[in-house]
């Protein structure tokens, strides 16, 4: 079975992405090679951070690697928060603070148009890959659900009537922006 390592301590991103993979290829978390500093993430773009965080990775613990940034880019906020979504309310903010951030700078705002991005960075035998994925929805006026994690509660997928919140974890992993730059990245390993 292929081994590969996931650059990331988020363990909803691990078990999303694990879930998507399936059977045939083992995720390992940064746990598990016994890595528990914090991934450098200074670039200016969601694909700068993720070959940053792999670089990172294969240079300290010599593993074949992959890292991903996603972000939320809102048309109206000119594509903010973007690379800095996790730290968009500030370096210490919960998704709360995020979620708050974001429908405060949406009030009274018509066009609430955005999308989820995602960028995989791989690293394998010296040579490096990039895989994307985005999904087109919307900001809704509140947030809208308690499943998931990060802003899943004020994203609603083009096509759908529901935020990721509400979807639920089966239907979000097949569309989602991870979701789909996941797939590209199985393709490519399963080559």
């Amino acid at each position: 079975m292929k081994e590969i390592v996931f650059a990331t301590h988020n363990e909803h991103k691990l078990a999303e992405v694990r879930g998507i993979v399936g059977a045939g290829i083992k995720i390992l978390g940064l746990s598990d090679i016994d890595c528990h500093n914090d991934m450098p993430e200074t670039g200016a773009t969601f694909e700068e951070n993720a070959l940053q965080k792999a670089k990172y990775v294969k240079e300290k613990y010599g593993y074949d690697c992959f890292a991903e940034d996603s972000g939320l880019e809102v048309d109206s906020l000119n594509q903010k928060p973007g690379v800095h979504t996790a730290r968009y309310a500030g370096p210490n903010a919960t998704s709360d603070d995020n979620m708050d951030k974001l429908l405060s700078s949406l009030k009274g705002v018509s066009n609430r148009s955005a999308r989820f991005r995602t960028v995989i960075a791989l690293i394998e035998n010296g040579n490096h890959h990039f895989f994307d994925g985005k999904i087109e929805g919307t900001i809704p006026e509140s947030r809208m659900g308690e499943g998931g994690f990060g802003y899943d509660p004020v994203f609603v997928p083009q096509g759908y009537s529901s935020s990721f919140a509400q979807l639920g974890v089966d239907i979000k992993n097949k569309i989602s922006h991870r979701a789909i730059a996941t797939q590209k990245f199985i393709d490519f390993l399963n080559r």
